[in-house]
């Protein structure tokens, strides 16, 4: 079955109290584990999509806007992870832009 939509927690909580400066995709790296959320994120709602699509096709689903809420948080979910690299990608080029 379907999970209900949760209450979004704030990126603060998820990258934890780590205060580590620059590292190089150490395994405290919270900057790294905010992707690998996102990542996950995705392929949760895309399980959670595919799962409610199944339902739907085999005519098991007793509500169809379930379908639709499990779409619509896939594309949230995908939207933010592409967000979140076009981000990454124009910081770097920034980065890389800096002449010391």
């Amino acid at each position: 079955m379907i999970t209900p939509i949760e209450k979004l927690n704030p990126i603060v909580s998820a990258l934890g109290n780590e205060t580590s400066s620059v590292s190089t995709g150490g395994v405290g790296n919270p900057f790294g584990s905010v992707f690998q959320s996102a990542i996950q994120n995705v392929r949760d709602t895309d399980a959670e999509k595919n799962q409610a699509e199944y339902l739907l096709a085999t005519g098991q689903l007793d509500n169809p806007s379930t379908l639709m809420i499990a779409l619509t948080k896939n594309s949230t979910a995908v939207d933010l992870l592409v967000q979140l690299r076009n981000r990454a990608m124009d910081a770097y080029s920034e980065l890389t832009r800096i002449s010391m």
